[in-house]
This record gives C-alpha cells, structure tokens and sequence, in this order.
C-alpha cells in the first residue's frame, strides 16, 4: 500500500514545491525567521499549498529526523485538474459527484472514499485548505479506494460550483434544516451532492449555490449522524435510484 512521503528541510521543501510535487501540507515551525524560509513562505502561497505554523514540538512528534523547522507532506495520490472534470464525467450514463465542505477528519474521508467508489461515485471535489489530509489513515480507511477514483483539488469550492453548474449538474446539499427528505428526490440528471464538515455542515456561501436540499430523517434521541455514515446512506439511496431507472 502506497503511503504519503514526508520531507525534512527548508532547501528540500523548495525543490519539492519548484518540481511540482503534489504537496498535501506543509507545517512550518512558529516564529522560524530569515532569508530561507520567506522564500519558501512566498512559494507556499504563490502555489496555494495548504500549511500551518506549529510548535517545534509538533514537528518533533511528526518526524525523528533533522527537520530544521519545516515539514512537507506528499500525497499519496495524484490529485486531478478541475479543468479535466468534463473530461472523467463524460465516460459516466448520468454522472454523480460528491463535494466535501471541509471535511477534516482523515478517516471519515476515508470511509467516504471508501463508500463512493464502490456506489458508483464519479468523482470527488475537495477544497486545498481545511480538508483533511491524504495521508497512510486516509489510504488505510478507504481501503486502497482512493487509487480508484478521482480526486479534484480546488483552491475555492465556489469556482468549482460556477463550473458544475454550466455543464448542467443539479447541486444538492445534505442539510439537516432541510424541509425535503431523501427518499423524495429523483436522480435521473447529472447530480452533485455536497456533504459539510463533522461541526458545521455545509458552509453557508455553498449553502446558498445548492439548486434544494434534503435531510436523513432520524427516530432516535440523537440529533445527528457521523458524516460518513450518512454519505454512505445518501450513496446508497442514490446508487439505489439510478439502478431503478
């Protein structure tokens, strides 16, 4: 099984970045100054990599080795161009993709990799920050799935919705407020579902570019479930529907 690589060093972080690696995260040790590490700063930035400043104690914890302050992490995977979304979609009857709002647990986003690719799911859209990372938890929980479908990684999930939307895509939120229930909808069109984090859901400026909205209804006490458990109900249902057609 394939794992992410991690590499150690301001200089060898450069070169990742200026090889045009596939940089998942870079984590950047709190207050590090100079020359050096301003360049890498303004690459990190110019090329919309997602990182974060932590304490030296982070990086510790991450790596043995001499990190000198800074740490990038290498997917896994190849990510896809959002460009080449028309591209994947066209092989599919009636196309169904799933964007994740900032979804940040990596075995949740495992599970839901997992689920999508054996549901038929076409492809993923995630955002380049506050996702989860794609690291060995995430190739372990999707049990090797994320080799087999498509990943797209944007810098604003909004671009992404402005172009689905021109090509057609009805866009669904999954939103407990939501006045519609699952079973009532149809799929016969091409259909983007959007699942929001394990917090606070769906973002409220996606929230607004859905075409409607559905809930899972719940029996129990408890008022919400796990985001993985309901995308795999969702893909399920969905999965379901597209058979009966």
């Amino acid at each position: 099984m394939e794992k992410s690589t991690e590499i150690y060093g301001i200089r060898a972080v450069i070169e990742a970045i200026n090889s045009k690696k596939d940089i998942d995260k870079v984590f950047i040790q709190t207050g590090l100054k100079g020359a050096l590490i301003g360049k890498l700063e303004s690459l990190i930035r110019k090329n919309k990599i997602n990182f974060s400043y932590v304490p030296t104690q982070k990086l510790d914890r991450l790596s043995k080795k001499n990190h000198q302050g800074v740490i990038a992490r290498i997917s896994p995977i190849k990510f896809y161009d959002i460009n080449e979304f028309s591209e994947i979609i066209e092989k599919s009857k009636i196309p169904f993709i799933l964007i994740l709002d900032q979804i940040s647990d990596v075995r949740n986003f495992g599970a839901i990799i997992r689920t999508a690719e054996i549901s038929g799911v076409d492809g993923i859209i995630i955002q380049n920050s506050s996702s989860a990372p794609i690291n060995s938890d995430t190739v372990k929980t999707s049990a090797g799935a994320i080799f087999n479908i498509p990943i797209y990684k944007v810098d604003h999930l909004l671009d992404a919705i402005f172009l689905v939307k021109e090509q057609n895509f009805i866009i669904l939120g999954a939103d407990e407020k939501s006045n519609k229930q699952l079973k009532s909808l149809k799929f016969k069109n091409k259909t983007i579902v959007i699942l929001g984090s394990e917090g606070k859901g769906i973002s409220s400026p996606v929230l607004k570019k859905c075409d409607d909205t559905f809930k899972i209804p719940l029996q129990g006490n408890i008022e919400s479930l796990n985001v993985s458990v309901a995308a795999g109900i969702i893909m399920y249902e969905i999965s379901e529907s597209k058979t009966k057609e």
